[in-house]
């Protein structure tokens, strides 16, 4: 039985065109291969090296070199907490602990117990003016305090979908740009509501 449905491996199939050279495209097709999966088993990542053509050898060393990408189960939505010197002066190993108690977890390796929730410490994420900072669900969130952090679990706890982007406090990047290091990170746009129109002035 195949890992990965037809779609996702035709979506893997058309990314070398766009870029200079199919090895480029190999974390891109990782990336779209864990967001069906949840991790890259084995199954998995020997089939995005046939749809690109490559050494399945060559595509997971990419998966076990780049810590975004997961060789074994982990929570749906993924904390990835900087803890470099930038955000641990404002208070990134307290924000750490916090989250990692108030989802269930005592390690990286652990997911919480209602399978929605793992959290990393990672080394840098790129936008130490934003500190403290983390990733989540393919978001940049900045400033963070624990009452963000504890707003963004009850999101995702709850039946609605997750609320919060586009108002400010999360920063976007594409999924298959500088994961992990800041490229092409930008303030999310707020979102406007169109003006009604004028109504014109009765003549007389």
């Amino acid at each position: 039985m195949a890992a990965l449905s037809e779609h996702i491996l035709d979506e893997i199939r058309a990314l070398p065109p766009q870029f200079p050279d199919v090895r480029t495209a190999v974390m891109p097709a990782l990336d779209l291969a864990q967001e069906e999966v949840g991790y890259l088993t084995p199954e998995a990542m020997s089939e995005v090296a046939a749809a690109l053509k490559l050494d399945a050898g060559y595509v997971e060393g990419v998966a076990t070199f780049y810590t975004l990408f997961h060789t074994a189960p982990v929570g749906k939505h993924r904390f990835y907490l900087c803890t470099n010197i930038s955000c641990k002066l404002r208070g990134a190993d307290e924000l750490l602990e916090h989250t990692m108690k108030s989802v269930g977890v005592n390690d990286s390796d652990e997911v919480s117990g209602d399978g929605l929730f793992s959290v990393e410490a990672v080394e840098c994420l790129g936008a130490c003016e934003f500190a403290p900072v983390m990733r989540l669900d393919h978001a940049y969130h900045h400033d963070l305090t624990i009452e963000k952090i504890d707003a963004l679990i009850s999101e995702r706890r709850s039946p609605s979908p997750p609320r919060g982007e586009g108002r400010g406090e999360s920063l976007t990047t594409s999924p298959h740009r500088g994961e992990g290091r800041g490229e092409g990170l930008k303030p999310a746009s707020p979102t406007r509501k169109p003006r009604a129109p004028r109504k014109k002035k009765a003549d007389g």
